[in-house]
């Protein structure tokens, strides 16, 4: 899929908000009635990301929400006039496929910066590319590899959570509460892998008991062989560490066995997009980590603008978990630009690195020797009563402030002191 966003004030929001979707959005650029003058003024963002396939429902909130930092950095005159444009690419959730996509980017779009992923194994493949091109990449997708040498490059920057951050901040609430006896369902790539190792490792402060890690690929429909033998072990706590529709399936399957009896269900990261998809059967008290959540609008400033700036653009839908990222690493990159008064490259580093920002959700700023994004992780629970509206899912029980002790070292990372 080849999809390209242009947004200015000439644009008609009620045109973007009556299409049928993100796809028929893209394609409704003005730009298309002069290319060539368009190519040569705007400020070019890649966004790769897998709208389709399993995570396909993240993936267009990631670019809805893209869209809207692209129009607002637009509609407060760009940089000097200069308009940014958001080109959309299909990974399809595919490392080839997203290192195929991420090199049209650079060389025929001659983006200037790329932003976006959605998987652990793919940024990594994007990470390749820019790094090697000397391209800026904010990547919206959890990873511990892409903060440590030799993954990280100066031009690499990491507006999601990691692993270790969200499986800390879960583990740390958790473990506690609810027992020592921690079994595992894990999906069987890099996501799974880090999630699993986050919790291991805080878990040694609370002596968890590790009663074994139950792997399965992406994709994966039928639960039934796994299940029963976790259910044997008699776990406090089943740990599950997959996304998107595994995650659905998982937990539909572990309510049919009838495991949350006995069991406490937590997921380092709760989705949105997950839990309207599978319903309030399957997510009923699970507890899980999470970066964004538009309820917390009653204590954030931030919030509250970033939920009504995409309601006024959507037609009154409510910002997503994933959607936050995509407007933030997009947002970011485009104030640096703004603060350096460049796209020069090197200007632009030093402007991220140097930035203090709150988008959507209290303070954040990068770590200089990973680029990280120090962040809160909040800690959520899926709800079924007393919604205040379609959106209103899950209820926060807690928030882990930004942190750097929560962040595996400079040092841990293999990074020059």
């Amino acid at each position: 899929m080849t999809t390209r966003v242009s947004k200015s004030r000439s644009i008609s929001r009620r045109r973007l908000l009556t299409t049928a979707g993100v796809g028929a959005a893209i394609a409704a650029s003005p730009f298309r009635i002069s290319p060539l003058r368009a190519e040569e003024a705007n400020i070019k963002i890649g966004f790769p990301v897998p709208l389709t396939g399993p995570y396909g429902t993240e993936a267009q909130d990631q670019v809805r929400a893209a869209q809207l930092a692209v129009a607002q950095f637009n509609d407060a005159g760009g940089l000097g006039g200069r308009k940014a444009e958001l080109v959309v690419r299909d990974d399809k959730l595919n490392p080839g496929e997203a290192a195929t996509r991420t090199l049209e980017l650079v060389e025929k779009e001659k983006v200037n910066f790329v932003v976006g992923s959605l998987s652990a194994a793919v940024q990594l493949a994007i990470n390749n590319v820019t790094k090697e091109r000397g391209i800026i990449f904010n990547s919206i997708s959890q990873s511990d590899a892409i903060n440590q040498v030799p993954d990280f490059s100066r031009f690499t920057f990491h507006e999601a959570l990691n692993p270790h951050m969200t499986s800390g901040a879960v583990g740390r609430y958790a473990f506690p509460k609810f027992g020592k006896k921690v079994a595992f369902l894990t999906a069987d790539y890099a996501f799974g892998h880090e999630m699993v190792r986050g919790f291991l490792e805080v878990g040694k402060a609370f002596n968890i008991e590790n009663l074994g890690d139950f792997r399965h690929p992406i994709g994966t429909t039928d639960f039934s062989t796994l299940l029963p033998r976790i259910q044997a072990l008699k776990p406090d706590i089943l740990c599950i560490s997959n996304f998107g529709r595994d995650q659905q399936i998982a937990l539909r399957q572990a309510t049919d066995f009838g495991i949350k009896k006995t069991t406490q269900i937590i997921v380092p990261v709760l989705s949105h997009g997950s839990r309207v998809a599978a319903g309030p059967q399957a997510f009923e008290g699970v507890i899980g980590g999470c970066s964004f959540y538009w309820g917390i609008e009653d204590k954030f400033a931030s919030t509250k603008a970033f939920n009504d700036a995409f309601r006024k653009m959507y037609n009154g839908k409510l910002p997503t978990d994933y959607g936050a990222l995509g407007y933030g690493g997009v947002r970011a990159v485009l104030s640096a630009v703004k603060n350096a008064g460049s796209v020069d490259t090197d200007k632009v580093i030093a402007a991220l690195e140097a930035l203090k920002y709150d988008y959507y959700k209290g303070p954040q700023y990068y770590r200089k020797c990973d680029h990280q994004s120090v962040q809160s992780v909040l800690i959520i629970r899926s709800k079924s009563k007393g919604l205040r509206n379609e959106s209103d899912v899950f209820e926060v029980i807690s928030t882990e402030e930004p942190n750097e002790a929560h962040l595996r070292t400079c040092e841990e990372l293999s990074h020059k002191a």
